[in-house]
């Protein structure tokens, strides 16, 4: 390897959330930079975060020498991934693990990222308050230093078991309703805050029995402006009556009123309204960035779609991957139907990979996503909105008054589920786990170290944090109530994805 390192800062596309994160990215410098020295590696920075496409171009296209970026932050994929692809000079992402600046979410992004487009790319990752006395992250800092790159256990990683009888007629049935007519992605808009890995398109989901139309976001603005008071009076009342609590006008959202709630129902029925038109059979909604200043968040209209109860209900949740992001959306649409088959409840839920930390000898998973969370995981009743709690969204993140669909998942075994391209394939990662009801201080703290105005589910996914860290394609992962673990991969097989399993022997 090359004599001298080179150090960068991918970033936020906006402003503030750099302008906070700042300090926190100096001081991780700071401490790889020491990690490096204990060494005796030679190191620059390159000057600067990378907040757009194009300085990603700029600053790291010419660099043909090692490269770290360092992921503190949530910083968006292509600022680092338009600077490196085409290359194959070493490449290494370092993060902190924090629920709060969670660089481990950049870090799992980026990495899916980079490998969609065929880039290669190791990670590294601690807890540590000081990195250079972590021996396991110096330990694989040297291996990549000496040889470019990172290696680490694959034991958990497994070829898919043989499929039950009864699971193989299940999923043949399922197979059968995409082979009668694929499913239709709707999306609105594109993937969102640069997920290269969240779009995959016609080429591949014509692969697999689904396919996609898009439509842009301002067709909502347009739409909505035709949408009756009425039918916005009726979903209102169907909101309040079926038990959602609304937190209005409290400390840090005094913006925050029943008018919010009022324009996010508009655009709720107005994409119902493009549901029905297109006779679409789930949804991709981008929002961010695009409408963040002209709408109010889609977290609640998104919340609702995955509920089946929800105003003007035919029964059925209306699948909708948050940040239009696809690798979400398939599992989601094919495990939903798995679900409905064998008599479970059909919901799924859509959550970042955010956090973690040990509880009783088990790593747990804080899942935490601001929408796409339906009222299920929150009461486990079909018929009920019990259970969530709508928060204004941070207003740092959020300039424009709205809420959240939030609550606290219920404990409960679960069936977990991710697609993603790798190799120049479409591949699908299965595992199961369970909902964990945490005690209340404990919870409270995990929930407030990250985002506590956003769903929040437990979860042990029955690998260890290392295991995901190191071999996940994702910061996003599908989640149901419900064993389709055997199921979803004889349907997965049959649509056409290579699959994965992720588990742990204990």
């Amino acid at each position: 390897m090359s004599d001298t390192i080179h150090l960068f800062w991918p970033g936020d596309y906006r402003p503030r959330p750099n302008e906070l994160a700042l300090p926190l990215v100096e001081e991780s410098t700071r401490q790889l930079e020491r990690a490096l020295d204990r060494l005796g590696r030679r190191h620059r920075r390159v000057e600067g975060l990378l907040t757009k496409p194009h300085e990603a171009i700029e600053r790291l296209g010419p660099i043909d020498e090692p490269l770290i970026g360092v992921y503190a932050h949530w910083v968006y994929g292509p600022h680092t991934t338009d600077g490196v692809v085409g290359k194959d000079s070493p490449l290494l992402l370092a993060s902190n693990f924090s629920g709060t600046w969670p660089g481990l979410v950049g870090l799992l992004n980026t990495a899916a990222c980079l490998e969609s487009v065929d880039r290669a790319a190791s990670r590294v990752w601690t807890d540590a308050a000081d990195w250079s006395q972590d021996e396991a992250f110096m330990e694989h800092l040297a291996a990549w230093c000496a040889n470019g790159e990172v290696r680490y256990p694959v034991h958990a990683l497994r070829e898919p078991p043989a499929t039950p009888a009864a699971a193989a007629a299940l999923a043949g049935r399922v197979h059968e309703e995409f082979h009668r007519r694929r499913a239709l992605v709707l999306m609105l808009g594109d993937t969102s805050m640069g997920m290269i890995n969240g779009y995959l398109g016609p080429r591949w989901l014509n692969r697999v029995g689904f396919a996609e139309h898009k439509v842009d976001q301002a067709w909502i603005i347009e739409r909505g402006k035709d949408i009756d008071e009425r039918r916005i009076d009726d979903a209102l009342a169907f909101v309040r009556d079926r038990g959602v609590t609304f937190h209005y006008g409290i400390e840090g959202a005094h913006d925050y009123d029943v008018n919010a709630t009022r324009e996010q129902l508009r655009d709720y029925l107005a994409v119902l309204d493009l549901v029905a038109e297109f006779r679409a059979d789930c949804i991709g909604w981008q929002y961010q960035l695009g409408l963040i200043r002209s709408r109010a968040p889609s977290d609640f209209a998104e919340g609702l779609f995955n509920s089946t109860c929800r105003p003007e209900s035919n029964g059925d949740t209306i699948v909708d991957a948050t940040e239009a992001d696809q690798g979400n959306v398939l599992p989601m649409e094919m495990m939903k139907r798995l679900l409905k088959a064998k008599g479970l409840h059909q919901a799924v839920f859509f959550h970042d990979i955010r956090w973690g930390g040990e509880h009783e000898g088990r790593f747990l998973w804080v899942l935490l996503n601001s929408g796409s969370s339906g009222a299920y995981a929150f009461n486990h009743d079909p018929d009920s909105l019990r259970g969530v709690h709508s928060y204004r969204q941070p207003s740092t993140y959020f300039p424009v008054p709205g809420g959240t669909f939030a609550g606290e998942s219920l404990p409960g075994d679960v069936t977990w589920s991710r697609a993603y391209l790798r190799g120049g394939e479409l591949w699908m990662d299965i595992g199961r786990g369970s909902v964990v009801a945490l005690p209340p201080q404990k919870r409270d703290a995990w929930w407030r170290g990250t985002t506590r105005e956003w769903p929040l589910m437990i979860a042990d996914l029955g690998i260890g944090r290392d295991t995901l860290m190191a071999h996940y394609w994702s910061n996003h992962i599908a989640v149901a109530y419900g064993d389709v673990f055997h199921e979803m991969i004889e349907l997965s097989r049959r649509l056409g994805f290579r699959v994965r399993v992720l588990e742990e022997t204990h």
